[in-house]
Order: C-alpha cells, then structure tokens, then sequence
C-alpha cells in the first residue's frame, strides 16, 4: 500500500464540504445505532469524523461519549486496544510523517509532523525517532546533536537543552533505557506544550546515573543510583525501571521512584537470569521486564543460513535488587504463526496498566516483518496481533520504532483549527 492509500492523521489539504455530504445518511441513524458506528472507529477517525460533522462534534467530545469508547476499548479482549505501533521512515524533513499501525482495526495511519517540525528542525537534519508518550514524540537529531520533542496536541515542536552528558548523535540514544512520559490520559492538566519526562539511564565511570528531563522546567536533573539492599523500598506500580547498560544476558538495571513520593535515590542492580541451555537468544529490556527470544540456525532453499524463532520468554522482578524470574512463555502454537526466516533482529519492550508489549523487528533478505505479542498480566493471557505490510517493507530505510499506548489526550484538547484530521 503507497503512502496516499493510507488513512491521515493530519495534513495541510482538507476539504470538508464532500465528506460533509457523504455523512449525511449517518446523521439521520438512530442515536443508539450512531454510537455503535462511532465506537468502532479508530481514535484519527474520530478526530476526522468530528471535524467534518458539526452535528457529531458535540456528541463525540463529550465525556460520556469519552468514557463509553475507554470502556469498549477495554472491554473488546483486546490486550494491545489502545495501543499503537509507531514506525519512522528516514525521509527529509519536509516530508516527515510517523506510520502509525493502529491494533484494534488492523490499519495504518500516516501521522505528518513535518510541519509542527519545520521550526525546529533546520532542512536537512538527519531524525531518529526515540521514544513516544500518548501525543507526545521523540526524536534525536544527528546534525545538531540534541533532542527535540514534538506535541501533537499543540502541535510544536521543541529543541531540549543539551543533557548533562553533553551534545549526543543518534547512536548513543539508540538502545535500550530510555523513557518518555507524557501527560497521562485523563489528565487535568492542561499545558501548552503539554508536560513531559524523558528519563534514561546510564554508567558514568562505571557508576550507574539517573539522567531526568522535565518539560515544565525546561532543566535536566541528575543523581547517582545506589547500589540497591534487602531495605530498599519495594517497587511502586508507577515507578520507573531503565536498563543502563546490558551485554548480552548481563545487565545494570536502575530503579526510580515515581516522582512525588519519598525523597528517595534510585537504586541499580544486577539481576540474572536462572540457568538456561545454550543456544542463540535475543535479549529485549523494558519498563522493569525481559523477553528473551530463542531461535535456532536452518538452511533455507537459497542456501543462505538464517534463524527462526523458536520460543520466546518473558521475565520480571518480584522484588528491587531481586534476579529475573520466569513470568510466562509464548504458547508454542502462537510461535508457529510468525515463525519466519530471519537474517537480523532487534526488538522492544514496553508496559501500560497491565499489558506488556512486545515488538520484534526483523529483516530477512532486505524485508523487513513485525511480530506484535501483548501478554496481559491479570488474564495471564498471550495475543498475537498480525501486522500487515503496509507496502514499504522491502528496501524500508526505518529510522526509529515505538509503542504509545494511547492518543487519547489528542482527544479533549485538538480541535478542526489544529488540522488533526
């Protein structure tokens, strides 16, 4: 699929007139039939919806409405309903855009943010894309070596002062650790830009450092992390795991209290994993989990030797300073269904109110493939949510990937003037 058979999330051309008219007949549908339409529609087309409808701009802004479309969501079975995964593809500037593939109804989106960019951004600049929070992303701009987080809520885009480590390229963002926190949804706080945390993790001379940046300051704090005891406090629901260095199955991971509470440090340790039998695997740090991926070496007809994936593991803490623990395996039918050839893999690790995600990304041949796996911790349930190719995948010069759990904060503040639709 070309990127103009996508559906958008933005863009500079609207015309509302004829989807106007061609919205007609649903205006005059029963309310209860209405809002069955409407909650099976993706977060964008809502936006779009509610842009080109005035009739329909009341009714899906409202807070009732609001809540019915969360409770669906959360009610739909879905593990990942809310969640997005977000791809970037390396083009210039002017034309950037973020594909977005949305769970729940199988589509991708095309999301522009060169505009919101433009400011920000001189032409040229080489983007990576970091890290996502609800509206809010993140990029790594190699030229000028520094951060500039965009909103797409306010649509702005802002450069962030140099961390405490000093100007950085692309390549010492790009690993595992970092994290971007965003106004949660639901959120009363209004800002504009809207508030926002970046935080990562890292060892300065061998001492593991909690690096933190705070939109409403516009300043980084810093703190050593140390080293975490039997005493250490027990791990809040809200706090925050970074991965500050792994080689391997080894690892330094740093554990920060959520902000607010006790005046507490972060604390790092060195957690290991329980004897295992050799062999090739893949090891995926994030929000205080592991997946560890096992594949095994075949010939295929072409007679060059990839990997398959053969089980796939996923670990977690069950006290700070603690080794991993097995939490729960991919049930091995579920294996089968993406069990392709690969040459390389890399994936990512994330986790929100509950349901771990899981993405790997693989490239075989110069093609790249997606496995999306969500395992909900209260169901102990695992679910495979089939990516499809959106056209792009061979010679696909991807510079960046994420998962955002939700763009529901687009949803009270955007309106048909910030040209979300």
């Amino acid at each position: 699929m070309s990127d103009h058979h996508h559906h958008h999330l933005g863009g500079e051309h609207h015309h509302p007139s004829p989807a106007s008219t061609a919205l007609g007949p649903l205006l005059l549908l029963p309310s209860e039939l209405l809002h069955e339409i409407l909650l099976r529609l993706a977060v964008p087309e809502l936006l779009r919806v509610r842009s080109v409808a005035r009739p329909l701009s009341h009714l899906i802004s409202s807070p009732d409405f609001r809540r019915l479309y969360h409770l669906a969501s959360a009610s739909s079975g879905n593990g990942p309903a809310a969640a997005w995964l977000l791809l970037f593809k390396k083009l210039p500037p002017r034309d950037a855009a973020i594909r977005g593939f949305h769970g729940p109804s199988g589509r991708w989106f095309r999301i522009p943010v060169s505009a919101i960019l433009a400011p920000a951004v001189p032409p040229g600049e080489d983007l990576y894309f970091l890290a996502a929070s609800g509206s809010s992303f993140l990029f790594a701009a190699n030229g000028r070596r520094e951060l500039v987080v965009v909103d797409l809520t306010a649509r702005v885009a802002r450069r962030l002062p140099p961390s405490p480590l000093g100007p950085r390229g692309t390549s010492s963002w790009r690993r595992f650790g970092l994290k971007l926190v965003a106004d949660p949804p639901g959120s009363n706080r209004v800002m504009i830009p809207p508030s926002a945390r970046f935080l990562f993790a890292e060892l300065v001379n061998n001492t593991p450092f909690l690096f933190e940046y705070r939109s409403e300051m516009d300043t980084w704090q810093q703190s050593e992390a140390v080293l975490a005891t039997e005493g250490s406090p027990p791990p809040a629901p809200d706090g925050t795991y970074l991965c500050a260095a792994h080689a391997g199955p080894d690892c330094v991971m740093v554990y920060s209290a959520p902000p607010g509470g006790a005046d507490e440090p972060p604390v790092f340790f060195r957690p290991r994993f329980p004897p295992q039998n050799a062999g090739d695997r893949l090891h995926v740090y994030g929000d205080g989990s592991a997946a560890v991926v096992r594949s095994t070496t075949i010939d295929d007809p072409s007679r060059t030797r990839v990997k398959v994936v053969t089980g796939v593991d996923l670990y977690g803490f069950g006290t700070v300073g603690g080794d991993w623990e097995l939490v729960a395996s991919v049930p091995g039918e579920l294996v089968e269904g993406f069990r392709r050839p690969y040459a390389v893999m890399t994936g990512l690790l994330a986790e929100r109110e509950g349901v771990v995600r899981l993405v790997l990304i693989s490239n075989c041949r110069g093609a790249w493939d997606f496995v999306w796996l969500s395992y909900d911790r209260a169901r102990r349930e695992w679910r495979w949510v089939p990516v499809p190719d959106w056209g792009a995948s061979k010679g696909l010069n991807m510079a960046g990937i994420a998962v955002s759990a939700t763009f529901s904060r687009l949803w009270p503040l955007a309106s048909a003037s910030t040209s979300l639709q």
